[in-house]
């Protein structure tokens, strides 16, 4: 098995990819921290600010220092640029919110996975042909359960994370896994700003472990 289709066996082993991005590096070392504490070893950190690589890099750092097996994705990647430099920082695999060609083919060229954003059919379609095997559903609140039920006998062998409005409850998140999800990305309903502005990570990890023992007792 090549390094990408074992982090691909990881994240649908975890099933929930949490992502975050603040601009204060301390912030993001202690959601890192208080992530792996919890049980994560898979995180996206989201390009979407100008000390995105900065701080990224920090956290490979600390990563390399005393969490080995945590693997550090980058998302929000839309140009090759932006790809070449986050995998020079580091990153184990990159996250788009759309798919670009460009992006793809930096990825190929480090041998790195990429996980690119998809709305429609089409979209899915040229990802799937590009050679890629895992795709981010975005928005996942726009789009909803019930499109992954229409349009997976289309794609066999293309698994799906659902982003962006993934609750955490019950209903909200065994829908999704019903549906025939692989995992789920949680941003703001897990790690919201209001938590790290007041750096209560006790409060983050609390909420990661409970999203976690959900979703494996609806998964089960």
């Amino acid at each position: 098995m090549n390094p990408n289709e074992i982090i691909i066996q990881k994240i649908k082993q975890q099933k929930m990819l949490p992502l975050f991005y603040h601009s204060d590096v301390t912030v993001c070392l202690g959601v890192m921290n208080a992530l792996y504490a919890a049980g994560i070893r898979i995180i996206e950190f989201t390009n979407r600010g100008e000390a995105a690589e900065k701080n990224f890099k920090a956290m490979v750092e600390v990563r390399n220092q005393s969490m080995k097996d945590l693997l550090l994705s980058i998302g929000t990647i839309r140009n090759a640029a932006q790809a070449n430099a986050f995998m020079e920082a580091g990153a184990d695999f990159l996250i788009s919110p759309v798919f670009d060609s460009a992006v793809c083919a930096a990825a190929n060229n480090h041998k790195k996975l990429l996980i690119p954003g998809c709305m429609t059919p089409t979209e899915i379609h040229v990802a799937e042909n590009a050679g890629c095997q895992l795709v981010k559903l975005f928005p996942g609140n726009l789009l909803g359960p019930s499109f992954v039920n229409a349009i997976k006998e289309l794609f066999p062998v293309v698994d799906f994370i659902p982003t962006g409005g993934v609750e955490i409850n019950k209903e909200n998140l065994e829908a999704w896994f019903v549906s025939g999800v692989c995992a789920v990305g949680m941003g703001s309903k897990l790690i919201s700003k209001k938590l790290m502005d007041a750096r209560d990570f006790t409060a983050i990890e609390n909420e990661t472990r409970i999203a976690l023992q959900l979703i494996q007792t609806i998964t089960q």
